[in-house]
């Protein structure tokens, strides 16, 4: 666990290689793996100091591993923040800050258009231990502020949302969120934008949410996610969760992360610039009624471009003419895309999301989010646009 003050005015991509490496007697220049279940102490009065928290220092890699909290530490000041929890998925990081934070007669609030598996673990797993969830339009703030109680623990959003890339004003929704109740957190899942693109602490968010799966890894190798925020929640509170919970990371994964760290900036700009050609490229292509991507002029959130985010951002979706058949047909018609849910790879993905990632809601939960049988999503990677652009036949 990482509870390290961000003490350098330096920018995101040269945090992202030079933040959060502590080098050993060997002096290595890239940072080992510690690939050990357990540290010796040097005597019995310090394993005990350590373990009674009396003494920083390595104890027991299920909480506090060197190779781990390098990448903690990177990250915390990639997004500008005091502290990093590093979990085992991204779904685990959600859970983390939920049992940090939750109790039996509180209150969340949603926005409507979360990942499917984040919706089902509050709408069919947390709820059953008399916590209540409700979910409103991200950009309907008539309905936050009407929905926000006395017991709104924290409210959660995506921005942009996955799959339909709608995005919301952090500033202004924090703002009204503390005005209505200056208790509830506001907590952000930043999987899609990356500090690369978007720090939402710095427009008033609390806390952060990310799956280190997607574009922190970069080429679809390892499964993680981090919470990261202020040194009292998240450095005391989610740290506690995780060292009696175990949602740990791997030493191993935590190195391929930090490895995707460095290189984060420079795919996340290729990774846009692509998407933005494609996006615009399905505008103009017959059998596309509608395309979704926060980088287009009619994009309702567009004005968010260039401030609060500073790219569109690498996921496009668009709705064919033809319903779920014309999807399916597109689909399996690609040869170079891979057919798969996962995104943020090097490598550009296509899916289905009403049957993949939010297959398991709904049919009226999925109505309400703006999933239909017409759309596709494609997490657009670093491969020469000329070819992903002649690869969809619709």
């Amino acid at each position: 666990m990482s509870d390290k003050k961000v003490t350098k005015n330096y920018h995101p991509a040269t945090l992202a290689v030079r933040a959060g490496q502590q080098r050993t007697a060997e002096q290595e220049h890239s940072e080992p793996i510690f690939a050990t279940s357990s540290f010796v102490f040097d005597s019995a009065a310090q394993a005990a100091a350590r373990f009674s928290d009396q003494e920083k220092g390595n104890v027991y890699s299920r909480f506090t591993n060197p190779t781990v909290r390098f990448f903690e530490e990177r990250l915390a000041e990639m997004e500008g923040a005091e502290s990093c929890v590093a979990t085992s998925s991204g779904m685990s990081a959600i859970l983390a800050l939920c049992l940090a934070t939750l109790k039996a007669g509180d209150h969340v609030l949603c926005s409507d258009g979360l990942f499917g598996s984040t919706k089902l673990m509050f709408a069919n797993i947390l709820s059953k231990y008399d916590i209540s969830f409700d979910f409103v339009d991200l950009n309907d703030f008539d309905a936050w502020q009407a929905s926000i109680r006395g017991n709104t623990q924290f409210v959660y959003l995506e921005t942009p949302t996955n799959p339909l890339t709608e995005m919301v004003d952090i500033r202004e929704l924090t703002t009204l969120v503390k005005k209505a109740n200056p208790e509830t957190l506001v907590v952000v899942d930043n999987c899609f934008a990356t500090p690369a693109l978007q720090r939402p602490l710095e427009l008033g968010a609390d806390v952060i949410i990310h799956s280190a799966t997607k574009y922190i890894d970069g080429q679809g190798r390892c499964v993680g996610g981090a919470v990261v925020g202020d040194a009292e929640l998240v450095g005391k509170k989610v740290f506690g969760i995780l060292r009696s919970a175990g949602m740990t990371m791997s030493p191993f994964n935590a190195w391929v992360f930090l490895k995707g760290l460095e290189t984060l900036s420079i795919r996340m700009e290729k990774s846009c610039q692509n998407a933005q050609a494609l996006a615009e490229f399905l505008q103009k292509k017959a059998g596309v009624n509608k395309v979704h991507y926060p980088g287009l002029v009619d994009h309702p959130q567009h004005h968010l471009i260039g401030g609060q985010m500073s790219l569109g951002g690498a996921v496009v979706a668009f709705e064919v003419d033809g319903g779920k058949q014309k999807a399916w047909e597109v689909i399996d018609a690609t040869e170079l895309y891979s057919i798969t849910a996962n995104l943020g790879d090097t490598r550009s993905t296509i899916t289905h999301p009403a049957t993949t990632t939010h297959g398991r809601l709904s049919q009226e939960q999925r109505d309400k989010a703006g999933i239909n049988d017409s759309l596709i999503r494609i997490a657009v990677g670093l491969e020469d646009i000329r070819d992903l652009t002649a690869d969809l036949h619709i």
